[in-house]
């Protein structure tokens, strides 16, 4: 008989063995349905070659063995006969990724574009870090194919005669050169004579005419190339970097994978061809291992949780959103369900950027072997992971001390409860003697430090107060990116329900979900093992996809249609081979849509009710692209071309998946195991502590209490309460808990959680700001800033953007404080990017709001945004001469310009401004007027949304203490860059003699930049001294003084090598001296567009020079700018990083 729960039919067949295995890298978690309807829950070690070979096929033979009665030999191939089917998630592809150990690769390539998958995209992820890796490539040999395909543009004046051929987008293309196919041969032999046996095939423009790399793919197969992996078929979407990208970890991964399953199938009798096997993918569906492939893989295992919390929390009556909090012993990852599965289509693994349909997962580096330091006054939590091994000081290898420790020394880990596999025999309990001693000395460290920085004032902390704290802290640092997930794409945070899985979640799942503000928490009864138990109730999917470069407009509907009704056709026909039935097979259409002119695509369904002439066949997804672009950005775009870059169906064969039985009815109170004692603020709490497999339906337990499973345990926190479902899962009502009243003295452990709300209030205004702008260079180049700022105007938290912008902004908004004064009033927003008021260049558009609260008289503190824009005038397009010589050849001036007056938008005003430059010979107002509004809006909406999390912040703990901690966060980084020049100045005393630094270098015009830095080596202070520096030049080369202040806050921050917060206590010990009329201090005037983007690159050499830390760079950003009346181009190429000492590179690791 069917059951029908959500949209999901589940049929009670018992009449094989159905396994559901997640391998992962530690462990293999298994699920199985037994016949009759039993269940099974099964975890081994991924890696145990001493006892078998491998981890799946052994729980397979385990179970059988058990439930059958029947001894089955490890060494003899299991019989298949009593299997269903075996559905696995792997991490086999992920890990060859990360480790490197994929098939041997070749990329053939077009002529003249041999390196640019090295080049990439010159992303950065850790911007402070000196010792820059170029991330390494996967193929080993390099074949250029000499074939030139070009798109037909109609304004090109070349003389020319070529062949025309028309694309599967329509395009037409010019066929400069057919494939040199004597050559190409030549080429192949080499790389076939080195062993090589994988290729991949990435030529230009083939997402829409694969002619060409079709003739090479068969050329390659012919001469004997066992995996030749096209760039056209395994993602035929536009931009060769991506695409080159995902055919090579296509070529690169997928022999290995089909190495895993010959040899996982070569352990059963007659291999796996009586039985359905099927994987999962990267986006959350099943498929045959036929159809299994390299670039599909990469979130294998994670995808089987997404889909386990979906199924098992998402309720369609209540529609309440679901965040996965999946808590491992490395990372933690966050995704979101709300009806259907997020997607994103590029992610980047270990380098390698990947076009791909994949679940949006984020991750972030908080987990139970996260290390925990004590740093310059602050509890910091990783990123470093001890790992498995050694693992936490209470896994018995003499590791760090780590989260995990932190939970046991708090009584939130019962070691009795826990597995006992550590020691040197492997059957020991956790070492709770060995954490409690080491958080002992740790605690011994603090309370010395904190002695010596705030006196007799001090109250000693206790070990358990220390381990608090840094729990304390790597629950705010788990929010950071739930809140990153939810509000970046427009969502209330507190909406949603927690389902928590994971070995380590259950602990802090309470303390989260009362931060962010959530009601609910769900935690699984096979939480220890989901993504097992969501392959099990995962569907198998079957996508088809091809490229388009039409305009969603009603003449190309017919198109539009037909090409959707092919590809739904063809996922059909797919399915059915797989051997699903028709009525068990449901697709769904998407077109990739993006506005004319901008680089952000969403990949959109139809809207459920076609309205008129917007509709399709299909349906309406003209209206689904402006809801979700109005939701995620804030905005839509009137009176411009929709373009669709794809056209996609993915097809959807629905399993037929037994349904479990409820548990038993409570009929009597829950049994206590016993009583223990666990630490929360305030001191210990008695805790009942019950084991799960007792706990029937019905049963309430309020906190504080344990619930132990055998592969978690689960913390409820007083003031909440958990009931058990009828399915046997865990339900917690999350309450308000107790007030805590904070004070506006020191607390270390507070410092922390505040730096993180700080920070994240950066990060926050930054994502609005992305998410609101419409400029390329804001929302795709992310040149852009957000910050907040004490009443004095100093910076106290600084998103880590673009560096040129972390301590100019300050300067912005003290010019504003003492230019304006009184004139700062409620309702006000100020715009400014002269150099002389802390300026960068003039494309650099800073917005600063002050903010009010109550009735105070004064701003309680600012915000303030900054933003590139891509054109405000000038005399040349892009606003980046390169041949300006006074600043106002650059485009239009703002020095303290009321952007908005009592709640009032000035839009007629700032667009005469903007027009201003026109009124110059030679010179235009800017080019595109309704992007600067649009972008100017976007930063107004970017500072309101930061004075509503400080204006929260203020309403929970009041303004004594939000204005009182944002001044011992500046002092914590004070702190530190003093302990940076004590440190600095005593190897440079050894090696030297002195305290005395001296750095210079020269323009390329012979301007000279000379700094001299002077330590005091007792108070560690400095003098950092430019005289010298060459005289103010007449050109553009000139560099505005907040330039020089972010150069030097940049080096300090990269040379302090970990995280402090970026404000103005990094140049507190530091006086800066920068004589007028030079080059680092030029008259008000002067052209200086250049000196942003190429003398600041000489002065961070300088500065870096003269600390000895680093080698120059190429001392240029090498801008690319070109355009006409219709169009401008502005791009930043950038450069090599100098070498660093073997010193400097080790102790940073």
């Amino acid at each position: 008989m069917a059951q029908v729960t959500g949209n999901r039919i589940f049929k009670s067949s018992f009449g094989k063995f159905q396994f559901a295995i997640d391998r992962g890298g530690t462990f293999t978690d298994i699920f199985a349905y037994c016949p009759g309807g039993k269940t099974k829950v099964m975890k081994l070690l991924s890696e145990d070659p001493t006892n078998y070979a491998d981890a799946p096929r052994e729980g397979i033979r385990r179970i059988l063995e058990e439930e059958t009665g029947i001894k089955m030999p490890a060494s003899v191939p299991l019989d298949c006969s009593q299997i269903d089917w075996i559905r696995m998630g792997t991490t086999v592809a992920t890990n060859a990724l990360l480790e490197r150990k994929g098939e041997r690769l070749a990329l053939a390539i077009t002529a003249g574009f041999k390196d640019a998958l090295h080049i990439g995209n010159q992303s950065r992820p850790s911007i402070f870090d000196l010792t820059v890796r170029c991330p390494g490539v996967l193929y080993e040999e390099i074949v250029e194919v000499d074939e030139r395909v070009v798109l037909q543009q109609e304004k090109c004046q070349l003389q020319k005669s070529h062949p025309i051929v028309v694309g599967s987008t329509k395009e037409k293309l010019e066929v400069w050169k057919a494939v040199n196919e004597m050559q190409l041969r030549q080429d192949l032999q080499r790389v076939l004579d080195k062993g090589i046996r994988s290729l991949a095939v990435v030529l230009m423009h083939s997402y829409t005419f694969d002619g060409h790399e079709k003739h090479v793919g068969r050329i390659a197969r012919e001469m004997g190339f066992q995996q030749v992996s096209l760039s056209s078929e395994v993602m035929p979407m536009v931009r060769l970097v991506p695409r080159g990208y995902t055919a090579c970890a296509d070529g690169y991964l997928t022999p290995h994978i089909k190495r895993y399953v010959k040899n996982f199938s070569a352990g059963f009798s007659g291999g796996l061809e009586k039985m359905k096997v099927l994987f999962m993918q990267s986006d959350g569906g099943l498929a045959p291992s036929e159809k299994f492939f390299g670039s599909r893989a990469i979130l294998s295992g994670p995808a089987g949780g997404v889909v386990g919390f979906a199924m098992t929390t998402y309720n369609e009556q209540a529609k309440m959103p679901v965040i996965g909090f999946d808590m491992g012993g490395t990372s933690t990852d966050v995704s979101r369900y709300a009806g259907s599965y997020e997607h994103v289509f590029e992610t980047t693994t270990a380098g390698v950027t990947i076009q791909a349909p994949q679940l949006d997962i984020n991750t972030v580096a908080a987990g139970g072997g996260s290390m925990l330091f004590y740093r310059a006054g602050m509890f910091v939590i990783g990123p470093e992971s001890a790992g498995a091994h050694p693992g936490p000081t209470c896994y018995r290898k003499g590791g760090p001390l780590c989260v995990t420790d932190a939970n046991l020394c708090l009584g939130r880990l019962l070691p009795e409860y826990f597995p006992h596999i550590f020691g040197k025999t492997e059957d020991q309990p956790l070492d709770k003697d060995a954490t409690v001693a080491a958080f002992h000395d740790l605690t011994i460290v603090v309370n010395k430090q904190s002695l010596e920085q705030k006196g007799r004032e001090y109250v000693p902390k206790t070990p358990e107060e220390v381990a608090m704290g840094f729990i304390e802290v790597a629950n705010e640092a788990m929010c950071r990116p739930i809140r990153a997930l939810t509000q970046a794409k427009g969502h209330d945070t507190s909406r949603h329900v927690l389902a928590c899985f994971g070995g380590a979640g259950g602990q802090h799942a309470c303390s989260i979900a009362r931060s962010l503000g959530m009601k609910q928490v769900f935690i699984h009864k096979y939480c220890g093992i989901l993504s097992a138990y969501g392959m099990a109730l995962a569907d198998v999917v079957y996508e088809t996809q091809e490229p388009c470069a039409h305009t969603y407009s009603a003449d190309n509907f017919q198109y539009l249609d037909a090409r959707l009704g092919e590809l739904t056709q063809q996922c059909c026909e797919e399915l059915q081979r797989q051997g699903f039935e028709s009525e068990n097979i449901t697709t769904e259409p998407f077109l990739h849509l993006r506005y004319e002119k901008t680089d952000c695509a969403l990949m959109c369904t139809a809207a459920k009710k076609p309205s008129g002439g917007t509709a399709m066949t299909h349906g309406d997804f003209l209206s689904s692209f402006l809801d979700r672009y109005q939701s995620e950005f804030g905005f839509t775009i009137t009176n411009r071309c929709i373009i669709v870059d794809d056209i996609r169906v993915r097809g959807v064969g629905h399993s037929a998946v037994p349904l479990e039985n409820n548990i038993m009815q409570a009929d009597k109170p829950p049994q206590v195991e016993k009583v223990v004692e666990v630490f929360f603020i305030g001191g210990y709490r008695d805790a009942n502590v019950y084991l799960l497999e007792n706990l029937r339906n019905g049963h309430v337990i309020p906190g504080p209490a344990l619930i132990i499973d055998k592969n978690s345990t689960v913390l409820v926190e007083p003031d909440c309460e958990a009931a058990i479902t009828a399915n046997g899962d865990v339900s917690i009502t999350i309450g308000s808990g107790a007030h805590r009243i904070i004070g506006t003295e020191l607390d270390d452990i507070q410092l922390s959680i505040f730096s993180h709300r700080f920070m994240s209030t950066a990060e926050q205004m930054g994502r609005i700001l992305q998410r609101t702008a419409i400029s390329t260079n804001i929302k795709e180049r992310l040149d852009f800033s957000c910050a907040m700022f004490g009443p004095d105007g100093g910076l106290v938290a600084n998103a880590p953007h673009i560096p040129i912008h972390l301590g100019a902004m300050q300067e912005t908004v003290q010019f504003q404080i003492k230019n304006l004064g009184n004139g700062i009033q409620k309702g006000d927003v100020i715009l400014s990017n002269h150099p002389s008021a802390g300026g960068s260049h003039l494309p650099d558009l800073t917005v600063i709001t002050p903010v009010f609260y109550g009735d105070q008289p004064k701003p309680v503190f600012f915000v303030a945004s900054r933003g590139h824009h891509a054109d405000i005038g000038g005399i040349t397009p892009g606003s980046m001469p390169p041949h300006s010589k006074f600043l106002s050849e650059e485009g239009a001036i703002f020095r303290s310009f009321k952007l908005v007056e009592n709640g009032i938008f000035q839009e007629e005003a700032v667009t005469e401004a903007l027009m201003a430059p026109g009124k110059i010979p030679r010179s235009s107002g800017t080019r595109n007027l309704q992007d600067n509004l649009s972008d100017l809006r976007a930063q107004v909406a970017a500072n309101q949304k930061g004075i509503q999390l400080i204006t929260e912040l203020i309403d929970a703990y009041g303004l004594n203490v939000v204005q009182a901690y944002m001044a011992h966060i500046q002092a914590n980084a004070e702190l530190a860059v003093r302990e940076m020049l004590k440190e600095i100045a005593l190897k440079t005393r050894e090696r030297t003699g002195k305290t005395l630094l001296y750095g210079e270098d020269y323009m390329d015009d012979g301007t000279k930049i000379a700094l001299t830095v002077d330590i005091n080596e007792h108070e560690g202070s400095a003098v950092v001294d430019f005289s010298g520096t060459g005289y103010e030049v007449y050109g553009n080369c000139n560099t505005p003084r907040a330039v020089t202040l972010s150069a030097l806050i940049y080096c300090l921050r990269c040379m302090v090598g970990h995280d402090v917060p970026l404000n103005q206590g990094c140049l507190a010990p530091i006086k800066i001296v920068i004589p007028s009329g030079t080059i680092l201090s030029p008259s008000a005037g002067a052209a200086v567009v250049g000196g942003n983007v190429l003398t600041s690159q000489r002065i961070v050499d300088v500065i870096l020079k003269a600390f000895d830390t680093c080698a120059a760079s190429q001392g240029c950003m090498n801008n690319v700018t070109f355009g006409d009346e219709d169009v401008g181009y502005y791009e930043t190429v950038a450069g090599g990083a100098g070498a660093v000492s073997k010193t400097t590179d080790e102790t940073k690791r």
